[in-house]
């Protein structure tokens, strides 16, 4: 843990992007305490510039509050992302272990179903499924999800397809271990670390598709989102910019945080930059 540390620190780029994403986190799960009301309740003081009323970064045209939508809409984006992230490494390992460990008719099919979901165009596919299934949390997961899985599996499979016929997986089938004994526990945690990264940056990418489907009306509409905010304003940009600037700089500090932390775990994890190192 200490080496890891030690190689992820050297990256000053990425210790500022973890700094950044703790205080979005910090922000998201306090956002019920800083402000317990309802971030969708109106006020009499509609657009409200930052600072004026009570409203430290101004208000809507129906006076709700964008500090709070902002603070609320943190805790949206980033569940949506950690989840729906979960879900893709989950079938994508799945996936891609089979298909590399087993090879032939196996690898075969399963690719070809992956290939199948890597040729629609993914912001595309996820519009269809909401927009199929019906505006909701939980549909946006779903969709995330679907369309994120197989870049997952490509790079599992890989990984698998490199380790499975090296000295340590053979000297398993000698002793007699199981396949799933095998997969699980010695060529799955050799294949950590670059799902570890994949994983990060997918958690950047979940929450850009996130917050279009909610700029396009496909999110929650009972759930405070970044990107329903900035849909909300675009239409009264000329006239009250802060409504779309601050969530959209809010999406544009979290996934560029989210990035750097991904850079400095490649440069923790790989070996052959740690070999440079």
């Amino acid at each position: 843990m200490n080496d890891f540390w030690k190689l992820f620190s050297r990256n000053r780029s990425a210790v500022l992007g973890l700094l950044i994403l703790c205080l979005v986190i910090f922000v998201a799960s306090i956002a019920s305490l800083i402000y317990p009301g309802d971030p969708f309740l109106y006020s009499k003081y509609p657009l409200s510039k930052p600072g004026e009323n009570g409203f430290l970064l101004g208000s809507d045209s129906i006076g709700r509050d964008v500090a709070s939508g902002i603070a609320h809409g943190a805790k949206t984006s980033l569940l949506i992302g950690l989840i729906a992230t979960f879900a893709a490494v989950l079938i994508g390992v799945i996936f891609g272990a089979l298909a590399g460990y087993y090879g032939g008719l196996v690898d075969d099919v399963l690719m070809r179903v992956t290939e199948v979901f890597q040729t629609i165009p993914s912001f595309i596919f996820a519009i269809l499924l909401v927009a199929i299934i019906k505006p909701s949390i939980e549909s946006v997961v779903i969709a995330i999800t679907v369309v994120s899985w197989p870049a997952v599996a490509r790079l599992v499979r890989g990984e698998f397809l490199a380790l499975k016929n090296r000295e340590f997986v053979q000297a398993c089938h000698t002793l007699g271990m199981s396949d799933y004994r095998i997969m699980l526990k010695e060529i799955l945690p050799n294949c950590l670390s670059p799902i570890i990264v994949i994983g990060s940056l997918m958690v950047a990418t979940a929450i850009l598709i996130e917050s279009g489907l909610a700029f396009l009306g496909l999110g929650d509409p009972n759930v405070m989102s970044w990107g329903f905010q900035i849909s909300d304003g675009r239409s009264m940009l000329r006239v009250a910019w802060w409504i779309c600037t601050f969530p959209g700089i809010a999406i544009l500090i979290t996934v560029l945080a989210i990035n750097l932390v991904g850079e400095g775990l490649n440069d923790a994890l790989n070996p052959r930059l740690r070999e440079r190192n």
